[in-house]
């Protein structure tokens, strides 16, 4: 106890209880729990992004010898989904159910089977539909070279924005539950959105777009929405509660 507690008997503990409220115990560990799943949040959500940006420049650059997102572009998409990603994920508040769930061991892995799952299917459904429209964009759509680009850099883009929502919920099915009361997250989806049409519309030396019309907008957002039911799918599927890792080390002992 903090207060009346001896100097010696809280040099002692490990947990010190300032107001002498034993219910600041579940807060606190409701508020750390929430902190450790935010930031499980991020690092899928984050590496999502990476792991698609990588393998669709690889995979272009390789067959076809020129890459479709360019530096500039993907400084662009690090900057809004490092930042404003990071913070609209980190700012989610603690719920109930945190407190349902088993506690999380020193030892075990930040990154679970389950966030494997999801980031490893929405980065799969990204590199496909991306290289789809890199080598037959322009013959599905009937549009030039240049703005094929622009429709291979705003489709990504809006496939994290859209993917933003699925991070929400590592494991719950309904990731638009308590969605308005997180206001911070809406604004900066917003902010997001805004920031991305600007980029497009009217900064087109900048980022080395090309202007596209309501049809080519419609296309782009149909393709990125499509990871909300695959999110939705996906979660269906059960994953084992050993670590990655330990399977692997274990085949190596085989």
């Amino acid at each position: 106890m903090g207060i009346q507690g001896t100097e010696v008997a809280k040099e002692s503990s490990d947990i010190v209880i300032l107001d002498d409220n034993f219910a600041s115990i579940v807060t606190v560990l409701n508020w750390g729990r929430c902190v450790y799943n935010n930031i499980q949040k991020f690092i899928q959500f984050q590496l999502t992004v990476n792991v698609a940006a990588l393998v669709i420049n690889f995979v272009a650059a390789v067959s076809a010898g020129e890459v479709p997102l360019t530096a500039v572009q993907l400084l662009w998409v690090n900057l809004i989904m490092d930042t404003l990603g990071a913070l609209a994920l980190a700012t989610e508040k603690p719920t109930k159910e945190l407190m349902d769930q088993k506690p999380v061991g020193r030892t075990k892995p930040l990154i679970t089977n389950i966030m494997w799952r999801n980031l490893l299917s929405q980065a799969i459904y990204q590199i496909v539909i991306l290289l789809t429209l890199q080598f037959k964009g322009e013959t599905i759509f009937g549009v030039t070279s240049k703005v094929n680009d622009t429709l291979i850099f705003n489709t990504f883009v809006l496939c994290q924005v859209f993917n933003e929502f699925n991070a929400r919920k590592l494991e719950k099915k309904n990731v638009f539950e308590g969605i308005f009361s997180s206001k911070l997250f809406m604004g900066i989806v917003g902010v997001t959105l805004v920031l991305q049409v600007v980029m497009v519309e009217f900064l087109k030396k900048f980022a080395d777009t090309e202007r596209l019309n309501w049809r080519e907008w419609i296309i782009c957002i149909g393709l990125a929405s499509a990871s909300w039911p695959i999110g939705f799918v996906v979660k269906l599927i059960p994953v084992s509660d050993k670590p990655l890792l330990d399977f692997l080390s274990l085949k190596k002992r085989l």
